[in-house]
């Protein structure tokens, strides 16, 4: 389990930098600026992972995605801003995040649909965790 071992690694880490990578995601997934989950999951469709995306959210098995597909989508632009505001190297960013977010939005839609609201961040990091089990 390589990357997710890793990126849990930081998120139970010592210091203030062990949640980097969960205030990303979670950053990128409450940002109502953009939609919120549902605008991410729709910036990631317009850039061509539309049949990946809806994977993460159904409840059948997860598409894979790679690093190249997540920078595509998303923007190098946009990615190497959450790098230098989170702290992550941008050049690894889009793989932690390949790594990551099919598992975190097929945690976040447990019933194979987006909800209206998503749980604390403490739920969250509790969610993540489980991951391993």
């Amino acid at each position: 389990m390589g990357l997710l071992d890793s990126v849990l690694g930081q998120l139970n880490g010592a210091g203030g930098g062990g949640n980097q990578m969960l205030n990303l995601i979670m950053g990128l997934i409450n940002d109502q600026g953009r939609g919120g989950l549902a605008g991410l999951l729709e910036q990631l469709k317009a850039g061509g992972l539309g049949k990946v995306a809806d994977s993460w959210v159904s409840t059948g098995q997860n598409l894979p995605v790679s690093a190249d597909q997540i920078t595509k989508a998303l923007g190098s632009s946009q990615l190497r801003q959450l790098a230098q505001q989170f702290g992550i190297s941008a050049d690894a960013l889009p793989g932690q995040l390949a790594g990551m977010l099919p598992q975190v939005v097929d945690r976040l839609t447990p019933q194979g649909r987006i909800p209206s609201q998503l749980p604390k961040m403490d739920s969250i990091s509790d969610l993540l965790k489980g991951l391993l089990d």
